[in-house]
C-alpha cells in the first residue's frame, strides 16, 4: 500500500456487506425487475458486485455524473456526462453510488429521474458521509458510514487514480 493511503475498509468487509445489501434489496423488491442505475465512474466496481448479489431480474443502466472535477471536495455543480439509454417509466429503480457526501448530487439525480416517471427510486451507496451533508437525501441502503475524510479505492478516485484498489483507503496528503 502506498505511503499516502491508510486502509479504512478491507476487501473482505466490502464483499460481506455487498452480499448483505443484495439480499436486502431483493427482499424489498421480491417480484420486481430492478433497474440498477450506476452513477459513473465511481460506482462501477460496487455496481458489478452488487448486481451479482441481487437475486432475480436486474437491468443495468449507466448515468455519468461529475461533481468533483478532479479535486478532493465537491464543486457543488453537478453535470450529467452520460444520460440513461433506456426508459425508466413505471420501473423500480435503484441508484447505485460510490459515496453520498454533501447530498447535492443525489438530490439532483432524484429530481432528474422523478420527471421520467419511475415506479420508485431508491438509493444504494457503498459509503455514506452524513457529517458532510448539505441537503438531506433518503439513502435506503448504506454499505458503510464513514467519517469526513477523503477516501479512494474500490472505484473511488483522486485524479482518476486508485480506483483499482480492492479496498477503501483514506488519502493522506
Amino acid at each position: 500500500m502506498s505511503a499516502n493511503l491508510r486502509e479504512l475498509i478491507s476487501a473482505e468487509r466490502i464483499a460481506t456487506r455487498v452480499a448483505e445489501l443484495g439480499r436486502q434489496i431483493r427482499a424489498d423488491h421480491p417480484d420486481e425487475t430492478i433497474v440498477v442505475i450506476a452513477v459513473l465512474k465511481g460506482s462501477f466496481l460496487f455496481l458489478a458486485d452488487l448486481a451479482r448479489a441481487i437475486p432475480g431480474d436486474v437491468r443495468i443502466e449507466f448515468l455519468g455524473v461529475a461533481s468533483y472535477h478532479g479535486g478532493t471536495s465537491s464543486s457543488g455543480a453537478v453535470q450529467i456526462t452520460q444520460d440513461l439509454r433506456a426508459n425508466i417509466e413505471g420501473q423500480a429503480c435503484l441508484i447505485v453510488e460510490d459515496i453520498v457526501d454533501t447530498g447535492l448530487t443525489m438530490d439532483y439525480l432524484l429530481r432528474t429521474l422523478a420527471v421520467r416517471g419511475p415506479k420508485s427510486v431508491r438509493i444504494a451507496t457503498l459509503l455514506d458521509k452524513p457529517s458532510n451533508r448539505e441537503i438531506d437525501v433518503p439513502v435506503d441502503y448504506v454499505g458503510f458510514t464513514i467519517p469526513d475524510e477523503f477516501v479512494v479505492g474500490y472505484g473511488l478516485d483522486l485524479g482518476e487514480l486508485y480506483r483499482n484498489l480492492p479496498y477503501v483507503a483514506v488519502y493522506v496528503p
